[in-house]
């Protein structure tokens, strides 16, 4: 990229290029690293961990080395392009790419994983660029929580300046570190501190009540909706989702429809917004055809049904994720696997064959994860470059944050390539796979549509009540969907606690409060990549 393009107009202000050989020499190293652990904790415990942190603590450690090599570092935005490219690999390498070409592996169709390897790489893609276009629009504003992107941004930053900030970071870090050691799900605490706050309560709630739901809906008044008190069995959380998922798509069009709206950013306009989310579809059916063709889906299935498979693989993709974006930008928590299920229970309901419900699963699955991702990453960016003060140099930033996850991505697409076969071959499948399997395998009852269909009613009264601004349907749903015991208490807890510190403190507490949640969620995050890494290796010794 020419050099004038990462200055602005404006300040003249210089953003570091992605390019520039020192940074891509430490994208390329830590993109390896963060796409070989992302493989390791999901075949071998079935998660994925955020490593932006990492990124940004080995390039805040090189910089503080005395040698002229590593001068570049000591830039906080050349930080934040390590610790964006380091976490798409890692989320690239193993929820859309791994996680994906598992599904045909798991159900017996090994000569599927090629093709899927092919189609679901450029899904991946796709996801990225969608929420690149999408950033500070109506629909995803930077000034979101998007909460492990506070935490990366406020660490960078903490290390940069030292003083109060750096003070409230390390106490922040402290106290998620210590509860997560302890057993508590602290990012759920720190994320209630920043998201919105009805959001939040509904995000609560719905966790509460997935985890007293056998003492909550025992009993003869529940016994017909919902069997042997629980709710996932009974579909509830995904009937709930498509509800609410169905009235936010509603939301999204009539803000689509509002010619003059202020609730954007300084980036990006209402016509952006409108190009990008009619490419996305077009680009997603386009990938739903080359899979159809090339896995052979199409033999099975008559003109109708091949169109209708198509058309509702291209669509299910763009839905899944636009709500797994939704979800991640107000909770920090994305229910990629729990949306790509919903989406396989309506293709199994709608009649497509084997064959086709694999592709389709595998495809939906591999969307979602690069766009919160993206969100995250970029969010981490917004903070360290002013909040969008200077709109040039935020651009320019922003197009460099681009570039790191796309060589990113390109790194983690050949580590998969490479390792793949290896991990199917002795059976280390993400577990995640077995399930979509085991669905598809054990078919759908007749009383799953009824159920879908009932519990989608209050879902989207949820979502129609609650408004496009506050996803209260879509984040209930989210907590429905996630099953962390105590998770629950810690989001009312944070709550709690973010209501007294505003009424205590003068208006400054918002931005203390952003530091310290930050923190919270970085400590957290820090503590659970160093245990699931220990056990990783534990588990592969």
């Amino acid at each position: 990229m020419p050099e004038e393009q990462t200055i602005s107009a404006r300040t003249r202000q210089q953003h570091p290029r992605a390019l520039a050989p020192a940074n891509l020499a430490l994208t390329v190293v830590v993109s390896v690293f963060g796409a070989i652990i992302g493989l390791q904790l999901l075949v071998n415990l079935g998660i994925s961990a955020n490593t932006s942190l990492i990124g940004a603590l080995v390039a805040m450690v090189l910089a503080r080395v005395p040698m002229s090599l590593f001068a570049s570092y000591r830039s906080i935005h050349s930080q934040n392009l390590v610790q964006s490219a380091i976490s798409s690999a890692t989320f690239g390498a193993a929820n859309g790419l791994l996680l994906p070409i598992g599904i045909p592996w798991a159900m017996g169709r090994p000569d599927l994983v090629v093709p899927m390897f092919c189609g679901v790489a450029a899904a991946m893609i796709v996801d990225a660029l969608m929420l690149y276009r999408l950033f500070d629009t109506k629909i995803f504003p930077a000034a979101g929580a998007w909460p492990p992107g506070i935490a990366a941004g406020e660490a960078i930053r903490a290390g940069d300046k030292g003083g109060r900030r750096a003070g409230l970071l390390g106490i922040g870090v402290v106290v998620g570190a210590a509860g997560s050691a302890l057993g508590i799900p602290m990012s759920a605490f720190g994320v209630a501190f920043i998201g919105n706050i009805v959001a939040m309560i509904m995000f609560g709630i719905g966790l509460l009540l997935r985890q007293y739901q056998t003492q909550l809906f025992s009993g003869d008044f529940f016994a017909t909706t919902i069997p042997e008190d629980n709710l996932a069995e009974a579909y509830v959380p995904h009937g709930f989702m498509i509800g609410a998922g169905l009235v936010a798509l509603v939301q999204v069009g009539v803000q689509l429809a509002r010619k003059n709206s202020e609730e954007g950013g300084t980036t990006r306009s209402d016509a952006d917004m409108r190009r990008t989310l009619g490419l996305g579809p077009a680009a997603y059916v386009l990938i739903a055809v080359f899979l159809a063709l090339i896995c052979g889906v199409w033999t099975d299935m008559s003109a109708g049904m091949l169109v209708a498979f198509v058309i509702y693989a291209g669509l299910a993709a763009l839905v899944h994720e636009l709500i797994v974006g939704l979800a991640a930008m107000h909770a920090g928590w994305f229910p990629a696997f729990a949306v790509a299920l919903i989406t396989l229970i309506i293709g199994m309901i709608i009649g497509f064959p084997l064959e086709a419900l694999v592709v389709l699963v595998a495809f939906s699955a591999a969307t979602g994860p690069a766009f919160a991702d993206m969100g995250y990453d970029l969010k981490a960016g917004f903070i360290l470059r002013g909040h969008g003060a200077d709109p040039d140099f935020e651009l320019a930033g922003r197009r460099q944050q681009l570039i790191s996850a796309m060589i990113a991505f390109g790194i983690a697409i050949a580590v998969v390539l490479v390792m793949w076969e290896s991990y199917f071959s002795r059976d280390l499948l993400p577990p995640v796979d077995r399930v979509f399997a085991a669905t598809m395998h054990g078919g759908i009852s007749p009383h799953v549509a009824m159920s879908l269909a009932m519990w989608a009613v209050p879902g989207a009264i949820v979502q129609l009540v609650g408004g496009s601004k506050r996803q209260a349907g879509i984040l209930l749903a989210t907590g429905l969907l996630v099953s962390q015991p105590s998770a629950g208490w810690a989001v009312l807890a944070g709550i709690v606690i973010r209501f007294v510190w505003l009424r205590l403190r003068s208006e400054k507490a918002r931005s203390e409060m952003e530091v310290v949640a930050g923190g919270v969620i970085a400590g957290d995050a820090l503590f659970s990549f160093g245990e699931s890494t220990l056990k990783s290796l534990t588990a592969k010794s």
